[in-house]
């Protein structure tokens, strides 16, 4: 039987022109780009790689993690490093690996989970910033997004907070950190001229649910609904799906912690 090695890769992406991920006939992902480099490097049938979790079409990566399973050791990970952004596009760039086990699972051993969004309003952006930042022409109340950002901590039910749920999703989750900050980590000098982010960290999240809050934030700051509408929300009784959702290409897996 062929002896396996087990390997953790991190890297990091601009999700601006990828379909997320996943695998998906007919358009381009991560994960697909991640195989041809593994195609490139090692040749094919010799390795197989697993996601730590699924990412939105056009959503980027600050850290990401895959687990890459091989059929030789690797001896010289500043070498496979070096390889991989050799073979990979300007876009997907890998910064680290570590050996790890056969026991080890990807899926279920995050710890935690940390998104930020990326936000500005009053003006128009410069088009360049669409990758990033999401601008709305209105000007919004940042202070009452802030209160109603908080609501968001601690155990509720985000049945409202997730679109196509399988039959066995359990909607019970406990935001650890939810609060809107002015952005400090990501600069351009074509970004507007004030931005601001969502931080939002978690064990794990529902499909689309941090764009979902992001969107009920966006709606309080224009006064469309109350703080007393977002706590009304997350107690589980109205299970119909909100409407609003916040634009993909803001948000950013900032980083992942294993146990």
């Amino acid at each position: 039987m062929q002896k396996r090695y087990y390997y953790l890769v991190h890297i990091q992406y601009l999700g601006f022109r990828f379909h997320g991920w996943a695998k998906q006939p007919k358009v381009k992902t991560l994960h697909e780009m991640v195989d041809k480099t593994m195609f490139f490097m090692f040749g094919e049938g010799n390795t197989k790689t697993l996601g730590c979790s699924r990412t939105d079409s056009k959503v980027s990566a600050n850290h990401f993690v895959f687990e890459l399973f091989i059929n030789e050791p690797i001896t010289d990970f500043e070498a496979f490093i070096e390889s991989f952004n050799s073979n990979s596009p300007s876009d997907l760039k890998g910064f680290k690996i570590e050996e790890t086990t056969a026991e080890f699972n990807i899926i279920q051993a995050s710890k935690q989970k940390e998104y930020v969004y990326l936000f500005a309003f009053g003006e128009k952006a410069h088009p360049f910033a669409a990758s990033l930042v999401t601008t709305l022409p209105e000007i919004l109340d940042l202070d009452l997004m802030k209160q109603g950002a908080l609501l968001f901590e601690g155990e509720h039910n985000f049945v409202r907070y997730c679109t196509k749920p399988s039959p066995k999703t359990n909607f019970v989750r406990t935001i650890d950190y939810c609060k809107i900050e002015i952005n400090t980590t990501y600069s351009a000098n074509f970004f507007p001229k004030k931005t601001y982010m969502l931080r939002i960290k978690s064990k794990g999240f529902l499909r689309y649910q941090v764009r979902l809050i992001m969107g009920q934030l966006f709606m309080l700051g224009k006064g469309k609904i109350t703080l007393s509408d977002i706590e009304i929300s997350l107690n589980g009784e109205d299970k119909s799906y909100l409407n609003e959702i916040a634009p993909q290409s803001s948000l950013i897996l900032e980083s992942v912690e294993f146990e």
